[in-house]
């Protein structure tokens, strides 16, 4: 997985599988383009990532979370529930404002 935590007043967190990191998926009127620009940060493991998504939804972060791995993990975690996540071209994807 990628993580990459923007800075500003409230932080917003980009989570997303490694391997659909810098494609772009549509579906009808529907696009996700997971660009390297937002959500290519640092590659961290599944522990590691757990752990920095619990921080930052203590520090009312905002997400983004792409792909199968990331929103199963944030699922676990009870950052989103299922009825957040859409999916585009059968890429999961959720953004949520705690």
């Amino acid at each position: 997985m990628r993580i990459k935590i923007h800075e500003s007043y409230r932080n917003v967190v980009a989570l997303c599988d490694t391997e659909i990191l810098g494609k772009k998926f549509e579906e009808g009127k529907m696009q996700l383009d997971v660009r390297e620009s937002f959500f290519n940060g640092d590659e961290i493991g599944e522990e590691e990532a757990k752990k920095m998504l619990e921080q930052q939804a203590k520090n009312d972060a905002t997400f983004n979370i792409v792909g199968e791995k990331s929103t199963k993990l944030a699922l676990s975690l009870g950052i989103i529930s299922s009825e957040n996540i859409i999916k585009i071209q059968g890429i999961p994807l959720a953004l949520v404002l705690l």
